[in-house]
């Protein structure tokens, strides 16, 4: 028989009183999987909220989606965005939704009221409206889209340089600038395709050509307040060459004043575009733009209201929509509204 004494006895008694653990009471930190009520939304949901992130990517995308959250708050910037949505879904399935081609002429159907056949009636030549504004957005969208790409690089380039070089390279990037700002955009743009000739891409050209002083003052002026901060000098400490600090420092902290700048000014893109439309100067006939339905349209406004009408509206929702989304990335990106 062992002995009641002996520290063998002990060990036995001691192991004996020790009641079971519940497996629910094992914490998580010891690697035990989380309770089966999280769910995997909620598990993403705090991984992106943490107050201490793992790594710089979980950090970003926590940036990312309180962003968001804050954006969602506001109904009017949802419904902006909404709208956006809504008519990109509608110019992207233009040759599903469409009820006609837009370039058919009935001239026996011509300026027929709006109906079950024609839902938004037809125009001057008998062509379907609805139609022809389906395919007249993916142009004048289109126009506004290729002015963006063009312009957002050169102004941000542009205005990063001129503030962070300083000096002469200051002086003639800024003149240049104010030469441009002189003069009224859509002036200075019917001055462009009249030298260039009609046509989309002379006034995308054009638009383009008198779009981007706005975006390189915005970025210069950023630039003024970011170039004598701690971690530029530090880059600039450890060999960072002066394009390597303006691309990877400079650049990136000028990016979502220039993102707000770029949606607040699509709207006025939009009404530049139709207008050289209407005047004659962008999409020729019969190409359905926007504004040269419109133009085609405007002797009719009174009695067959819908041929001018139905463009109208079209560009009247696409630059509130594109306001009304500014104002929300304004609110969210713009650290001087915070």
């Amino acid at each position: 028989m062992s002995d009641p004494a002996s520290p063998m006895a002990d060990v036995a008694t001691a192991t004996a009183a020790i009641e079971p653990i519940a497996p629910d009471a094992v914490p998580e930190a010891a690697g035990a999987p989380p309770p089966p009520q999280a769910g995997a939304a909620s598990g993403r949901r705090a991984w992106l909220l943490t107050d201490a992130p793992a790594s710089r990517a979980q950090a970003a995308w926590g940036r990312r989606y309180q962003a968001w959250l804050a954006f969602r708050r506001n109904p009017l910037a949802m419904a902006g965005l909404g709208v956006i949505l809504l008519m990109l879904l509608l110019i992207l399935l233009a040759p599903v939704l469409a009820t006609h081609d837009p370039g058919i002429q009935e001239l026996g159907n011509r300026l027929a009221a709006p109906s079950s056949v024609h839902w938004l009636g037809t125009d001057e030549l008998g062509r379907d409206v609805w139609s022809r504004l389906l395919y007249g957005g993916r142009i004048t969208l289109g126009m506004v889209v290729a002015v963006v790409l063009l312009v957002a690089p050169v102004g941000l380039l542009v205005g990063c340089v001129a503030g962070y070089a300083g000096g002469l390279w200051d002086r003639l990037l800024m003149r240049v600038t104010d030469v441009f700002l002189a003069f009224p955009r859509l002036i200075l743009a019917l001055a462009f395709v009249a030298a260039m000739g009609p046509g989309v891409e002379s006034a995308v050209i054009a638009i383009a050509l008198t779009a981007w002083p706005p975006y390189a003052r915005l970025a210069r002026a950023e630039t003024l307040t970011i170039r004598h901060t701690d971690y530029v000098a530090a880059a600039r400490m450890t060999g960072a060459s002066p394009a390597r600090v303006v691309l990877r420092h400079v650049l990136p902290m000028c990016l979502p004043s220039l993102v707000v700048r770029v949606t607040l000014d699509m709207s006025s893109i939009i009404l530049t575009a139709a207008g050289l439309g209407f005047l004659g100067l962008g999409a020729q006939p019969p190409l359905p733009e926007w504004g040269t339905m419109i133009a085609t349209a405007r002797r009719f406004i009174l009695e067959q209201w819908w041929v001018a009408v139905m463009p109208g509206v079209a560009i009247f929702a696409a630059s509130l929509a594109f306001n009304l989304l500014g104002d929300g990335l304004r609110d969210v990106l713009d650290p001087k509204q915070r």
